[in-house]
């Protein structure tokens, strides 16, 4: 049998990947503790939980609109209006199956061969792959701990050529847990301006922030942002709903709406019938408490963990300001994150994800989406492995 050749330029997810690794390890025996899964270790509030058994019972079991029900959509629309001024029509909103999913759709709908889309590194894993799966170029802005791993003005500028089709943002970041102020997205917003660039805004952790730090959405930030602007979202990090596989987009562009309908109608049509029903009550709010609970708890042990590595000698992080993830340098010590994080995890049974596979080397991604007793033996671990072999 022949694959495809367009499968030649997809590469696995590397967390993924060493999610899976961790727990094959586990069953065969071995102690192994992970941080390198992207998922919270709370379960899904009750009144989300209550809310998928009350459309179960009310028969809502069936195929709905492609992109989703009007209860559903509306939701979003009065979300995006309530935390950040944003006006929405229902035929601006598109549901799918997660924001991985939101963004392979909107890839398939806007990119042709040769367009470029620039992507700040660090990069969660998935993005440059949907890129080139769709003929189109990643085009990369290093960024580093100086500036918080956030692209400046003049980076973009200088980044920028006639086949730019996309702007791609990650604000909080996977993995630095890095956070666009809104005098930062301005900034980016002035480059932009008499272009047709697009700028797709993945806010996947906008709800998970920590020192009273403000969340921006780059649509908020001046009309021109705003007709530009593709919001990604969901409700997997913000309300512990993973396995749910529930993402939306946001665009006031109805001809990119109409695409992606036609598009998903052949390839998945509607999300979980349940899942769109139960996203409703985390939508308006009735789980803020339960959220509130998660993200103390996170930026709990976002402070002890930060601490306890910046006492190993040879690493450092800078301080997230949103996400569930440190990105710790370990440049002092070694370059090849690939090889610290092989060994790291066959001599003391811990499993962290290697900064090259975000783009980024001389780093690695710390999750602390678990418990805290986990998260200190684990670094423990870490600063063993260092001091017995660097």
């Amino acid at each position: 049998m022949k694959i495809a050749n367009r499968m030649d330029n997809l590469s696995p997810s590397v967390t993924m990947a060493i999610t899976a690794l961790g727990r094959e390890l586990k069953a065969q025996g071995r102690d192994i503790l992970s941080f390198s899964a992207g998922e919270p270790d709370f379960n899904t509030p009750e009144i989300i939980k209550q809310a998928a058994i009350e459309a179960i019972k009310a028969g809502h079991t069936k195929y709905t609109a492609v992109e989703g029900i009007t209860e559903t959509k509306q939701a979003i629309i009065d979300k995006l209006k309530r935390d950040h001024g944003l006006d929405y029509e229902l035929g601006h909103i598109v549901i799918s199956n997660g924001a991985k999913h939101s963004l392979f759709n909107l890839f398939q709908c806007l990119i042709e061969e040769g367009d470029e889309v620039i992507i700040p590194a660090p990069y969660w894993v998935t993005y440059p792959e949907q890129v080139k799966f769709s003929d189109g170029v990643p085009v990369f802005i290093d960024t580093d701990d100086s500036t918080n791993f956030k692209i400046t003005a003049e980076q973009l500028k200088a980044a920028i050529t006639p086949k730019t089709k996309v702007l791609l943002l990650n604000t909080p970041s996977n993995p630095t847990g890095g956070v666009y102020s809104e005098e930062e997205l301005l900034a980016l917003g002035e480059v932009l301006k008499g272009t047709d660039i697009l700028v797709f805004s993945d806010e996947m952790y906008e709800k998970i922030m920590y020192d009273g730090t403000k969340f921006t959405a780059a649509a908020q930030v001046s009309e021109d942002m705003y007709q530009r602007t593709i919001t990604i979202n969901g409700i997997s990090k913000s309300v512990a709903m993973t396995g749910w596989r529930y993402g939306y987009l946001a665009t006031p562009h109805k001809d990119l709406v109409k695409a992606m309908i036609k598009f998903q109608g052949q390839v998945t049509s509607n999300v979980n019938s349940i899942t769109q029903y139960a996203a409703i009550a985390a939508l308006e709010g009735k789980a803020d408490e339960d959220m509130e609970i998660m993200r103390v708890e996170f930026e709990k042990r976002r402070n002890i963990a930060m601490e306890q590595f910046n006492a190993i000698s040879g690493l450092s992080c800078v301080k997230p300001d949103g996400a569930f993830y440190l990105f710790v340098n370990i440049k002092d010590i070694t370059n090849d994150s690939m090889d610290f994080c092989a060994k790291l995890l066959e001599k003391e049974g811990v499993a962290v994800v290697p900064g090259l596979a975000f783009g980024t080397e001389g780093y690695f991604r710390f999750s602390f989406a678990t418990d805290l007793e986990s998260i200190e033996e684990g670094i423990r671990r870490i600063k063993k492995f260092v001091s017995e072999n660097y």
